[in-house]
C-alpha cells in the first residue's frame, strides 16, 4: 500500500507537470504551520530560479490545476510562493479503510527480505546485570522487533563475555581461597564434581574482589593473566571451573532478561568461537594481512582518506592470548558460515566507536565478510541520574538491574493503588506491566546516541511523554469499547466515515502516517521515531475523546464511524508498543 504522503505528493507532481513545470518540484511535506494548513509544498520557490518567474505566480498556476482534485479540498497559493494544502475528508476516510483491510495496515513488505543478526553486546557472566546493561538490552530488543515487523529475518544473539580476563580473575581468586580444589591439580585425570564449588552469591562477591586486587597488585594481575591464558589454552581443571561459572550465571541472566521481556535466539559467547581462532590467525598471516608489532599480532586498518589516526587492529597479544577483537572477528566468521547474514548490527556504548571501526575495517580487509554485507554499530549514550552523572545508587555504587526494576514496580504499585480499591494480585501484575513501559519508553524515546536522565518520577507519570501515558490511552480506548459492548452495541459493523470535526480529522491524519513512520524507524534503526509517533497519536486521540461523546451518541452511523476510528487507533498503538518491547494491561 502506498504511503499517504507519497499519494499526496504524486497528486501535486501531476499538477506541476500539467502546468508545464518539472514534476519533481511537487514534493509535499507536513505543514510547519498547522494553524494554516495540513500539508505544504515549497516547489514554486525552487521553480522560480529555474523558470525565471515569481514563485507566487507559479504557485497560482499549480493551485489552478488542483481545482478538481480528488485528493485536495483546498490548495492555496500564498506569498511569497508557498502552497498551503488541505486534504479531502473522503480521501482520508478511504485511506484508513484501506489500512484496516490490509495486513500490517498496508506496510509494504520487502521483495527480498534481509537476514539480520543483532548482537546485543551482552554482559560479562559471573557478575549481576546492572543499569549499565539496560540500554543495549532495551534498544537491541526493539531494533530486532522493528526489523521483524518490517518483514525481515532477524536473529538476536546475547553474545556474552565469558572467555576473557574476568574468568582468569575469578579462577585466581578461587585458587587463593581454596587451593585444595581438585581443579588446580594439573596431574588430576578423573572426572570433576558436578556441583559448583561456589554459589551465585559467592560468585558475585568473588569477581569484584578479584578485580579490585588486580588493580592494586601487579603480581596478582599477572596470575590472573596466566590463568586466562591457561583457560584459553584448554587446561582441563580451568575449563571445568569455567563450565561451573556458566552453569551458575546463565540461569540468573535469563531470569533478569525475562523481567525486561528481552529474548535471545542465540545464547552464544566468545568461547563458542575459540576453535576458529587458530585457523583465522593462520589465514591472516598466510595472506599477508597480519604482522608482528611490538610482540603482538596486528592488522593495519588505516585508509588514505582518514583524517585522524586509526591504530592497527590487534589480533593476538604478545603472550599469545586473544582479545575482544579476536573473538569478535572469529564470531563474524562463524556468523557468515552459519547464517550468511546481509546485516550485522552491534549494540554497544558509543565510546566504543573506534573499536568497532577497527574491527569492521579488519573484517572487510581480510575478506571475512562479503562485499555487500553491512556492518553497523549502534552506539548509545549513557543513562544518567538527575545530577547528570552515570546512574548510581544512593550509596554511590552501580545499581543492580533487578533493584532498579523493583523500585519502579513499587512506585507504579503505589500509584495504581493510591485512592483506589484494587485486588492485590491484579495491582501487582498491572504495576509490573506499566513499570516496564516506564523503563523502556523512558529509554527509547531518546535518540540512542544521546545521553539521557533516568528520572523515575517523570517516567512513571501518567501525564506527558511517558510509557504510562501511552498505556493509559490504550486502556481508555479499551474501556470505551467495552462500555459499548456492555450496552449491546456491535463493534463488527464499524466502518469509517468522513470526519466532521477538526479533532476527528487530526486523529485520522495521525493514523495515516503509520506506514511512513514504521518504514523510517526500520531504515534508520530508530525506536525513538515510534515513540514520537505514538505520543502524537495518543495526544490526538485524547483531544478527540474530550470533544466527543462517543458512548452516548444516538446517531448510529456516526457512532459506528467513531468505533472504527477507536479500533484502528487501539490496534496501531498496540503494534507500536509491541515493537518497542512492552504491552498494555486490560485495566489500570
Amino acid at each position: 500500500m502506498k504511503k499517504f504522503l507519497d499519494l499526496i505528493s504524486e497528486e501535486m507532481q501531476n499538477a506541476f507537470a500539467a502546468a508545464g513545470y518539472d514534476s519533481a518540484l511537487g514534493k509535499v511535506t507536513l505543514s510547519n504551520r498547522p494553524d494554516l494548513c495540513e500539508y505544504q509544498c515549497n516547489g514554486a520557490m525552487a521553480g522560480a530560479k529555474i523558470y525565471k518567474k515569481a514563485p507566487v505566480m507559479i504557485a497560482g498556476d499549480i493551485a489552478e490545476k488542483c481545482r478538481d482534485s480528488k485528493i485536495f479540498s483546498s490548495v492555496e497559493a500564498v506569498p511569497p510562493g508557498f502552497l498551503n494544502l488541505k486534504v479531502r475528508e473522503s480521501f482520508v476516510k478511504d485511506y484508513l479503510a484501506g489500512m484496516q483491510a490490509e495486513e500490517k495496515f498496508g506496510l509494504e513488505m520487502p521483495k527480498k527480505p534481509s537476514k539480520i543478526i543483532v548482537d546485543y553486546g551482552g554482559p560479562n557472566v559471573a557478575k549481576p546485570l546492572h543499569v549499565g546493561h539496560l540500554r543495549s538490552a532495551i534498544i537491541g530488543e526493539s531494533i530486532k522487533r522493528i526489523a521483524r515487523y518490517a518483514g525481515h529475518e532477524v536473529i538476536g544473539d546475547i553474545h556474552m563475555g565469558e572467555w576473557g580476563l574476568q574468568m582468569g580473575l575469578i579462577i585466581t581468586e578461587l585458587k587463593e581461597r581454596k587451593p585444595e580444589l581438585v581443579y588446580f591439580d594439573e596431574a588430576y585425570t578423573g572426572e570433576y564434581p558436578k556441583e559448583a564449588p561456589f554459589t551465585l552469591a559467592e560468585l558475585e562477591e568473588i569477581y569484584p574482589t578479584a578485580s579490585k586486587k588486580s588493580k592494586e597488585d601487579a603480581a596478582y594481575k599477572e596470575k590472573a593473566l596466566e590463568a586466562t591464558f591457561k583457560l584459553q589454552s584448554g587446561v582441563r581443571g580451568y575449563h571445568a571451573l569455567w563450565q561451573h561459572i556458566m552453569g551458575v550465571s546463565i540461569p540468573d541472566l535469563k531470569k533478569n532478561y525475562e523481567k525486561l521481556d528481552v529474548e535471545f535466539d542465540l545464547w552464544k559467547g566468545e568461547a563458542d568461537v575459540k576453535d576458529l581462532i587458530p585457523d583465522m590467525v593462520e589465514y591472516m598471516k598466510k595472506e599477508g594481512y597480519a604482522y608482528i608489532s611490538e610482540g603482538a599480532l596486528v592488522v593495519d586498518v588505516k585508509e588514505e582518506t582518514d583524517t585522524k589516526e586509526i591504530p592497527p587492529c590487534m589480533i593476538l597479544k604478545s603472550d599469545g592470548a586473544s582479545l575482544y577483537n579476536t573473538t569478535d572477528l572469529a564470531t563474524i566468521i562463524d556468523r557468515m558460515k552459519e547464517y550468511h547474514p546481509d546485516r550485522l548490527i552491534y549494540l554497544a556504548d558509543k565510546r566504543q566507536n573506534l573499536y568497532f571501526e577497527q574491527v569492521f575495517r579488519c573484517a572487510r580487509k581480510t575478506k571475512l565478510v562479503e562485499p555487500g554485507t553491512e556492518l553497523l554499530h549502534i552506539g548509545f549514550g549513557t543513562m544518567n541520574g538527575k545530577d547528570g552523572k552515570p546512574f548510581k545508587t544512593r550509596e554511590g555504587g552501580v545499581m543492580r538491574l533487578e533493584y532498579l526494576i523493583q523500585e519502579i514496580n513499587d512506585e507504579m504499585y503505589r500509584k495504581i493503588t493510591d485512592n483506589r480499591q484494587v485486588e492485590e494480585e491484579e495491582a501487582r501484575k498491572t504495576a509490573e506491566v506499566v513499570a516496564l513501559s516506564a523503563i523502556k519508553y523512558g529509554d527509547l524515546s531518546n535518540q540512542a546516541a544521546k545521553d539521557y536522565i533516568f528520572d523515575i518520577d517523570k517516567f512513571t507519570s501518567f501525564e506527558g511523554d511517558t510509557g504510562p501515558y501511552i498505556l493509559y490511552t490504550i486502556v481508555r480506548i479499551k474501556s470505551i469499547l467495552n462500555k459499548i459492548k456492555d450496552q449491546g452495541g456491535s463493534l463488527d459493523q464499524a466502518s469509517f466515515r468522513e470526519a466532521e470535526s477538526e479533532a476527528e480529522k487530526s486523529l485520522m491524519l495521525e493514523l495515516t502516517g503509520f506506514n511512513a513512520m514504521m518504514e523510517t524507524a526500520y531504515a534508520e534503526s530508530a525506536p525513538h521515531k515510534i515513540c514520537a509517533y505514538i505520543y502524537g497519536l495518543a495526544n490526538a486521540f485524547n483531544h478527540f475523546y474530550h470533544e466527543t461523546k462517543i458512548v452516548t451518541e444516538e446517531n448510529e452511523e456516526k457512532k459506528l464511524g467513531w468505533i472504527a476510528l477507536l479500533l484502528l487507533t487501539r490496534d496501531i498503538l498496540e503494534v507500536c508498543i509491541g515493537v518497542l518491547g512492552f504491552s498494555a494491561p486490560e485495566r489500570m
